[in-house]
């Protein structure tokens, strides 16, 4: 038998502090003024409540930007309940705001243990949402194992909230548990690589809308958001100076322009290393110096992923760096930075030497500095990306939800882009609010467009 879910609301909740709420609702309403896309969508969304008698649950970074995304799904008519996707990413005043002034189901402390955050993520599973968001996919990829009754694949300590969830039910209702759901979000690049991993191995068990890879997102969330805030987190923590120093950024995707272009800005000589041809060759031709990581950490002084993916910076490459080298990680798992070895590698480990710096001791001296405990640099050391880029980015996830609550039961279960009217929605309405005019085509010059007639 399936068990009807719990009710979220503010009687549902795990916050560090409730007593924050006011400093907090000061920041979601300080970045909503910077938010003119996403309060269009919130003022239709209450006149229209698309959302209206369906459980979300959003397991996202808990930011003041979060927060006002949250209020425009509530405003939908969403009953949700958000959770961290991240153990630094949260914001403790926020989350206590989104609690008492806004009665949304918070779970989420800053500097939780992975137990807690696998208890956060129970608490979403027992929304039994019928639409998800994801940054990461950790909710998705719980849900698939549970579906799958593949329970062996959770951690036995740290994911046991999760396995003890599930096995209140049967195998055979295991299966049908999140029969329910409509389809679900993902914002980041590691999510959507994983999600279509899934849809290659045949197991993803409901659509998911890449809003990662939107226009709206990507080139502007992804290389602005990524690049201000990645450097802006390094700063914070270590105040050191970026002019002549040896930047090397290990990845050169959206993420990785934007960081790598900010370096530069800030007069720091940027080193890119890539596995990608094509990348490597753009970031040459952008005029950075490209090399193997190596070549790299013999001679680099602060180290940045951006990759997605597993041990970019490794035992070999620990060994070789200088005294005094700085690692960090903008990617949204820590394990880009093969944390073990350099533990094993370590003689004396002090942390917080400055806040979110850690020291690293090395037998034989070298010292090596970790920025955010290898997490997301730019959450774990600053507040995030700036409100006015994650206006298009949120924007872009309300109606994205909306696209696919409204095509309920008409979308495979795929990975599939957003919707073109929905970017180009987006992108005009943020313009608008800039202030920024720009040309429309004639009828001739649509005409011109489509036709193949015209020679030279």
């Amino acid at each position: 038998m399936i068990v009807a879910p719990a009710t979220a609301g503010v009687s549902r909740h795990d916050v560090k502090d409730l007593t924050l709420a006011a400093q907090g609702k000061k920041r979601i309403l300080w970045a909503d003024r910077d938010m003119p896309v996403l309060q269009q969508v919130r003022e239709r969304f209450e006149a229209e409540r698309p959302l209206q008698g369906l459980r979300m649950a959003a397991c996202l970074h808990v930011t003041a930007e979060t927060a006002n995304l949250v209020r425009t799904l509530r405003a939908g008519g969403a009953d949700l309940i958000l959770v961290a996707s991240n153990p630094l990413s949260t914001q403790d005043d926020v989350a206590a705001s989104l609690v008492a002034d806004f009665g949304v189901g918070v779970a989420a402390i800053h500097g939780e243990k992975p137990a807690t955050y696998y208890k956060h993520v129970a608490m979403a599973l027992d929304h039994r949402p019928h639409v998800t968001m994801d940054d990461g996919a950790d909710l998705v990829t719980a849900m698939v194992f549970i579906a799958l009754d593949r329970l062996d694949q959770f951690h036995p300590e740290k994911q046991k909230p999760v396995r003890d969830w599930a096995e209140k039910f049967s195998p055979a209702d295991r299966k049908t548990v999140f029969k329910d759901v409509i389809g679900s979000m993902e914002e980041t690049t590691t999510g959507v690589i994983r999600l279509r991993a899934m849809e290659k191995d045949g197991v993803l068990q409901f659509p998911v809308i890449a809003v990662n890879d939107a226009e709206t997102k990507h080139f502007f969330d992804n290389r602005y958001g990524t690049g201000q805030s990645t450097l802006d987190g390094v700063i914070r923590a270590t105040n050191v100076l970026l002019a002549g120093k040896r930047v090397v950024i290990a990845g050169y995707g959206w993420c990785g322009k934007g960081v790598a272009l900010r370096a530069r800005g800030h007069g720091a000589h940027v080193i890119v290393t890539e596995v990608n041809p094509i990348r490597a060759l753009e970031a040459a031709m952008d005029g950075f110096e490209v090399m193997p990581m190596a070549q790299a950490a013999r001679i680099g002084d602060i180290f940045i992923t951006v990759t997605g993916n597993k041990h970019i910076v490794g035992r070999e490459h620990f060994e070789v760096m200088k005294d005094g080298a700085m690692v960090c990680n903008s990617g949204h798992f820590d394990i880009e930075l093969d944390l073990v070895a350099l533990n094993q590698m370590t003689d004396t480990y002090t942390p917080n030497v400055r806040h979110e710096v850690d020291e690293y001791k090395l037998k034989g001296g070298k010292r090596v500095y970790v920025i955010g405990s290898g997490r997301l640099v730019n959450l774990a050391a600053a507040e995030g990306h700036p409100p006015s880029v994650m206006d298009m980015s949120f924007a872009t996830q309300a109606l994205a939800t909306e696209y696919c609550v409204k095509n309920r039961g008409k979308l495979p279960n795929k990975v599939l882009p957003v919707p073109r009217e929905v970017e180009e929605y987006v992108s005009t309405a943020k313009l608008a609010s800039m202030g920024i005019a720009i040309d429309t085509l004639t009828a001739d010059q649509k005409k011109y467009g489509e036709s193949w007639e015209h020679g030279t």
